[in-house]
């Protein structure tokens, strides 16, 4: 089902909830939209409660003028989990979502977080060729970076005008929340310094927007990190190699949560 929560200010936030045990695990969606993790859920060991947000300005949802950058996102969504009272959460993030996962855990004075899973996510600071700026990217060539299978590639050709207005505006939202520098904060890799929750990073290792090593450098910025490799993957592991992602997961949950 899907949930509508005021926070404040002016901000809504639509989740789709599926009910289940504790821990929940909040999932949160890259550029890609919430479309992108929906599969995310049945990777999840056990039968816990899952939150998918939409944020917003995605999807048609809307967002406040005020409401600009991952900051704003990681509080909202540490806010959420006061609403709900929920504690001891799993965080997974795909991409940007990764990145607000991580902003959360630098900001989780009321320790509601018990983990974060980073799936090919952006944020911090790169070195020279490690991030791919996909603004000058066309959305084929976006494909050719992200998926190893051509077949998981969209065709553009295929969508129709509406699907296209709303695949621009979920563009154009991705912008403004990734700021300039795009898609990283040159301060994040100090802050996570300081995180008590572990982190387990899984990375497609053929993914051409954020590169392996970007990837292992941002396990190793996490006190409790862990790194594992995908093979034969692209930018979003949990699509082109779930199996072995689930697996990552069910054993990251079994030693640290």
């Amino acid at each position: 089902m899907t949930r509508e929560f005021d926070l404040g200010d002016g901000l809504t936030v639509a989740v789709d909830q599926r009910d289940g045990a504790e821990p929940a695990v909040l999932v949160l969606h890259g550029g890609a939209g919430p479309r992108s993790v929906a599969g995310l859920a049945g990777l999840l060991p056990g039968d816990p409660t899952v939150l998918t947000p939409t944020h917003p300005g995605f999807d048609g949802q809307p967002r406040p003028s005020w409401f600009d950058g991952v900051a704003d996102l990681a509080v909202a969504y540490l806010d959420l989990l006061d609403v709900l009272e929920l504690d001891r959460v799993l965080v997974v993030g795909s991409s940007i979502g990764g990145w607000i996962a991580a902003e959360m855990a630098t900001r989780d004075t009321r320790h509601r977080i018990g983990g974060v899973v980073l799936l090919n996510a952006v944020g911090i600071d790169p070195a020279q060729g490690e991030l791919t700026d996909t603004r000058k990217l066309n959305p084929a060539q976006l494909g050719e970076l992200a998926f190893v299978n051509p077949a998981l590639r969209l065709d553009p050709s295929t969508l129709t005008d509406e699907q296209r207005a709303a695949a621009l505006a979920n563009q154009q939202t991705l912008a403004v929340y990734a700021g300039e520098p795009f898609m990283y904060d040159p301060k994040l890799r100090r802050r996570l310094r300081r995180v008590d929750a572990p982190a387990l990073v899984v990375w497609g290792e053929r993914d051409g927007i954020a590169t392996v090593d970007y990837g292992r450098s941002y396990a190793q910025a996490f006190p409790k990190g862990r790194f594992v490799l995908a093979p034969e993957a692209g930018h979003f592991p949990h699509i082109e190699a779930a199996a072995l992602t689930a697996a990552s997961i069910d054993e990251f949950v079994r030693q640290e949560l």
